[in-house]
């Protein structure tokens, strides 16, 4: 199952999302062929202030506990985080 997380960074902590950048694309790369998209949401100056994150899991359970473990979400990075399932239509 295709789930989307959605997580908006609190404001004026874009130092905390560049500290810890590394350690989240690590962790990203981990999940291998289960990382479908993984991507910074950007404001008005460009400047990254969120995450999109589009993985293959088993459940929700599962993609709450792999955002749980994100080393963003355990650094305090975000003010919101949203799972939904995805359906993929196109391409």
């Amino acid at each position: 199952m295709l789930f989307v997380i959605r997580c908006i960074d609190k404001k004026g902590h874009l130092p905390v999302r560049q500290e810890n950048r590394p350690a989240h694309v690590e962790y990203l790369k981990s999940f291998g062929e289960k990382l479908f998209a993984a991507g910074a949401i950007l404001d008005g100056d460009e400047n990254m202030c969120g995450s999109i994150v589009i993985l293959d899991l088993a459940d929700k359970s599962a993609a709450e506990a792999f955002s749980a473990g994100d080393p963003y979400a355990k650094a305090g990075l975000f003010a919101t985080t949203t799972i939904d399932r995805w359906n993929k239509v196109l391409p």
